[in-house]
């Protein structure tokens, strides 16, 4: 085990050139790997010797998570890492490392959690006779190469050791397993997870990709700075907006949203304050009004006491055969310089319904749900010209005498 020590810290870290943050950087992630390689050896000889003898615990998982103070899941998946790496007894009183050269590596700090995983991961599927020379091979490459390269060394190596797989036991193929778990959080977000089998994980990941694809650049001039995870969950709101829209959708009939919002009247016509989404969560009024623009919706207003002074019916804002025409009219998203495909676009009120905008083609336009916030939100407006086709007038700081601008990548000209 190597000696690795923390470095001193500059007292003013901000006046560090880049090489000395650089070599400070890799010198702290090398002592963090060694740490933890030297918290699995503890952590193994706990499991080794019984916590409930030593500790009253049921396992050194347990342990672990009560002294640190992380979940369960978190704390057996250290312990296994550490079971795999350093020696446990086996059958007739020997000790065996599963990983010996990973354990090394892992010592040596080269490599991290990330690696090790990976790489056990791949070890329990190679035929055992073939493990400790695969162990060497996959340990050796990942102290220079990053997760990626790694993972396709290990599908080339049990490509090539193991080309059938694993026998069937039975003749049938087994069901495909699918998981999905939604959960509501504490502060309104919603956590979702799950499990898919491999064709509809690569269905899943093939559209989150498409339509996850960075926004090119429009005339509002804001490039995408989202990250991959924030395009996938952007994506994933595409793709239910899709599913809401379908005319087989169970329950749906077509439309692309139900809401009910409990908001006050006065938020309701100034957008300021907040409502009451389904009952289930709170939102701005300003968001509301957004979601308002094409849905089904029922209205619940309540006075300034918090009595309800309506509750109304339910009411289709755009029509089917209004939101056809709209397609026909705007080709898509109607934006300067977006691409959006009418399926991708919401029908706006230009002139809100809550202040009066009546529901027809000279009040409507379809933006993606990207312009439709930056229309509600932004400094941007939008009319319908004398010839009927949308346009918008930039704010100030982009254009002074803020010329109006059209959407000239859809047929419309």
């Amino acid at each position: 085990m190597s000696e690795t020590l923390i470095p001193e810290l500059p007292q003013e870290l901000w006046r560090a050139g880049k090489l000395e943050l650089a070599h400070g950087a890799t010198h702290l992630v090398q002592v963090i790997r060694v740490a933890s390689a030297c918290l699995g050896m503890y952590l193994a000889e706990v499991e080794t010797r019984g916590a409930e003898d030593l500790f009253g615990h049921g396992n050194a998982a347990s342990w672990f998570a009560e002294i640190a103070r992380i979940s369960l899941g978190d704390a057996r998946d250290t312990v296994n890492r550490a079971l795999a790496l350093n020696p446990v007894p086996v059958a007739g009183g020997e000790t065996a490392v599963f990983a010996p050269a990973t354990a090394a590596a892992a010592e040596d700090g080269a490599i991290g959690d990330q690696h090790i995983d990976l790489i056990l991961d791949i070890l329990r599927k190679i035929p055992a006779g073939e493990r400790e020379g695969a162990d060497k091979i996959l340990a050796g490459l990942a102290r220079h190469a990053g997760p990626r390269e790694l993972a396709e060394a290990g599908a080339n190596l049990l490509a090539h050791l193991d080309p059938d797989g694993n026998e069937p036991k039975d003749p049938e193929p087994a069901p495909p397993r699918r998981e999905v778990f939604v959960e509501r959080r504490g502060d309104g977000f919603w956590k979702l997870s799950g499990l898919l089998d491999p064709e509809t994980g690569a269905r899943t990941a093939a559209i989150l990709d498409a339509h996850g694809a960075r926004r090119p650049v429009d005339e509002s001039g804001q490039a995408d700075h989202r990250t991959m995870p924030q395009r996938y969950g952007d994506a994933w709101a595409d793709v239910l907006d899709l599913a809401t829209a379908c005319p087989d959708q169970p329950g749906t009939a077509g439309y692309r949203t139900l809401v009910h919002v409990t908001v006050g009247l006065d938020a309701l016509k100034t957008g300021l304050g907040t409502a009451c989404l389904d009952f289930v969560g709170t939102i701005t009024a300003r968001e509301a009004r957004l979601m308002a623009c094409d849905c089904l919706m029922i209205p619940a207003v309540l006075s300034t006491a918090g009595e309800p002074l309506d509750v109304g019916r339910m009411r289709r804002f755009v029509t089917p055969g209004q939101r056809r025409a709209l397609n026909i009219r705007d080709g898509g998203c109607a934006f300067p310089g977006c691409h959006r495909a009418p399926k991708h676009c919401h029908a706006h009120h230009i002139q809100h319904w809550a202040d009066g905008g009546p529901t027809d083609l000279r009040n409507l336009v379809l933006l993606c749900s990207f312009h439709h916030r930056l229309i509600h939100h932004g400094d941007w407006q939008v009319r319908i010209a004398g010839d009927g086709i949308p346009e918008f007038l930039p704010p100030q700081y982009l254009d002074p005498l803020r010329h109006p601008r059209r959407n000239t990548l859809h047929h419309v000209t």
